[in-house]
């Protein structure tokens, strides 16, 4: 599973190192560096609105499906298996019309050491932001002003790195695989789904941190510095 991250990247450098790729050209962004990102939080992500147009947005981590009756079955949704997203009822709808990017530059997971469970902290030996494959949906309660977008991350077997820590990871997406995975005209699974497959290893790091980032209101660059 994947349960935190980061995005770090100042939101100039961010701009110019993924936006403008997706052909983002107008970026609104009021983006902090964020060391700690939790279920239900703001995440930042892409979204194509129509054939083309590309948009940032900020969605709540935890996708609510729209026939929802309470917001909190998206504290049990913040991730969606690879394996079954296209046909579980919490999430194919979204799979087939509404796919997000959710931007990142790393992510936590914890591995049990003893009677402990150290995290680590995962990202590209590079330190450049990347795209989780994501899903997006709009719930609308009663009062329509209280309308939230929310989203989930998608996960699949770890790599050869990560799986000595956990057996899950978020699906990072190629580059090249961006404009297929936003095409909000393709609902085909048979091409989608190939597209939520293990990153590689090889650009990889993993890093034991400390466990100050075990408490999601810890926000601070303390959470990825290296364990003692």
């Amino acid at each position: 599973m994947c349960g935190r991250f980061t995005l770090r990247t100042p939101a100039t450098v961010l701009t110019q190192q993924l936006l403008l790729d997706l052909g983002v050209e107008e970026t609104p962004i009021d983006w902090e560096p964020r060391y700690n990102i939790a279920p239900t939080q703001s995440v930042a992500a892409v979204r194509e609105v129509e054939k083309g147009l590309r948009q940032f947005d900020l969605l709540r981590w935890g996708l609510i499906p729209s026939w929802a009756k309470d917001p909190s079955i998206g504290n049990r949704t913040i991730n969606a298996r690879a394996e079954t997203v296209a046909e579980k009822p919490s999430f194919r709808s979204a799979f087939r019309r509404r796919r997000c990017l959710v931007l990142a530059d790393g992510y936590f997971e914890w591995r049990k050491e003893g009677a402990k469970k150290q995290p680590y902290y995962i990202r590209l030996q590079d330190e450049r932001p990347f795209a989780f494959a994501g899903l997006w949906e709009r719930w609308t309660p009663g009062d329509p002003e209280s309308t939230l977008e929310t989203c989930t991350l998608i996960t699949t077997d770890a790599n050869e790195l990560t799986r000595e820590i956990h057996d899950r990871m978020p699906v990072i997406l190629s580059p090249a695989d961006y404009a297929q995975w936003l095409d909000p005209g393709l609902d085909d699974a048979k091409r989608l789904l190939p597209l939520l497959r293990p990153f590689e290893a090889g650009p990889m790091i993993a890093t034991p941190v400390s466990t100050r980032v075990n408490n999601p209101k810890h926000d601070a660059p303390d959470c990825v510095e290296p364990a003692a």
